[in-house]
């Protein structure tokens, strides 16, 4: 860890294993009733608020084997990557004398002269938080926190009543941040909904009632496959290998790009990426998100969540692009014609069935110039937003670096 700093008097520096028990084997007992037993896996934890995440209830027999016990009040950290990454702690709710989590957590027991809010807050801190990262050890993408560095953490522990004075103007200050970020994110949620709204006009006013479908203004609908092997068969530099999480709406994402080798690539050549092609997301929780690849990234592959969708010159990729995001349109491709049931994947004979309006080049490049200009427009708020939610969020940073150095 990092150089030690002076603390104020009647503050000291201690390892965590002398104020905090890590496990909990001695006296365990976990509320039993019906043969279920209360358990916390990672969705149950909250990363933004660290408290007092929801629990569920699982059968004894098949959580009481092999995974991390707790018991109330318990700070639970996650130990992989990205949890620890997201600052994925809980505090265990009170009201569980004991149970059950995911084993990708530690459960860190505070003794009588810390109490557990304080802990969680100097977890949360960023310098704690970068310092678990850059220990992490294991193969990419499922590093795991040793054990030894969080026996050997170090924790500047004032007096009980200090931590709590630290502790009440920590969530006082922190409610207030909290609710403006949560107004700024509230702003750029609206202006999403506006472009929607901006769409679904455009696209709805459109004054023609010929349409044709994807196959007939193809080159190429298609979608790709995982390298053998998975994740462990990625590499760190490459080709890229575009996944969902790669593609949104609003645009190409590069958090989570994955890279595979020539001879990987090869074996994908069927899905070559092209500079304007259309990705589209065709299964899991990110179904139809839609963007057009960034050709900064290229050459690159698709994995066989991702088709690419390639026009012939008589459509233009940004026109398709914004018809496929329109939420009346994304509606079209996400539920069923009967029911109304979600569809859970996109075949490839639904995109080229897919009907899209016939119309001139001309009249579509008049609704990109229209909608570019709207979304350049809303862009620009929307970055307006997120700086100024950034700034909100390194405030919190700053003001937890001054907690544990005894300056708040």
């Amino acid at each position: 860890m990092s150089e030690l700093y002076e603390l104020p008097e009647g503050w000291e520096w201690k390892k965590l294993t002398e104020v905090v028990k890590i496990g909990c084997d001695k006296g365990f007992k976990p509320i039993i009733s019906d043969g279920k037993v209360p358990f916390i896996g990672m969705t149950d934890i909250d990363e933004d608020k660290g408290r007092n995440s929801k629990y569920v209830l699982e059968d004894y027999e098949k959580v009481s084997k092999g995974k991390t016990k707790f018991q109330k009040n318990a700070v639970l950290v996650g130990k992989i990557t990205p949890c620890t990454q997201n600052n994925k702690t809980t505090i265990v709710p009170s009201d569980i004398d004991g149970g059950f989590a995911t084993t990708e957590v530690y459960a860190l027991h505070t003794m009588d002269n810390m109490t557990p809010l304080y802990l969680n807050y100097f977890i949360r801190s960023n310098k704690i938080n970068e310092y678990l990262v850059s220990t992490m050890i294991g193969a990419t993408g499922r590093q795991r926190v040793p054990s030894d560095t969080i026996k050997n953490l170090d924790i500047p522990l004032p007096p009980l009543s200090e931590q709590q004075r630290i502790v009440s103007k920590l969530d006082l200050l922190f409610e207030k941040i909290d609710k403006s970020i949560a107004l700024h994110q509230k702003n750029m949620d609206e202006a999403n909904v506006f472009m929607g709204s901006v769409l679904n006009d455009v696209f709805g006013e459109l004054d023609t009632n010929e349409t044709i479908e994807l196959k007939y203004i193809t080159s190429k609908i298609g979608s790709g496959s995982t390298p053998k092997g998975g994740q462990k068969a990625y590499k760190t530099e490459g080709i890229s290998l575009i996944r969902s999480m790669n593609v949104h709406d609003n645009g190409f994402r590069i958090k989570g790009l994955a890279f595979i080798d020539d001879e990987q690539a090869n074996k994908l050549n069927n899905v070559t990426i092209k500079e304007n092609d259309i990705l589209l997301n065709i299964t899991g929780a990110s179904v139809a998100r839609c963007c057009i690849v960034d050709k900064n990234y290229l050459p690159a592959r698709v994995n066989q969540h991702v088709s690419i969708i390639r026009l012939d010159d008589r459509f233009i990729p940004q026109f398709l692009h914004y018809y496929l995001i329109s939420p009346s349109i994304k509606s079209d491709l996400l539920f069923s014609s009967s029911g109304g049931a979600t569809r859970e994947a996109i075949t490839k004979s639904m995109l080229e069935e897919f009907k899209v309006p016939k119309i001139s080049i001309i009249t579509q490049q008049k609704v990109v110039k229209y909608l570019d200009e709207i979304s350049k427009k809303i862009e620009k708020i929307k970055q307006a937003q997120k700086t100024k939610m950034n700034s909100l969020k390194a405030l919190k940073a700053s003001i937890l670096d001054q907690a544990f150095k005894g300056e708040l």
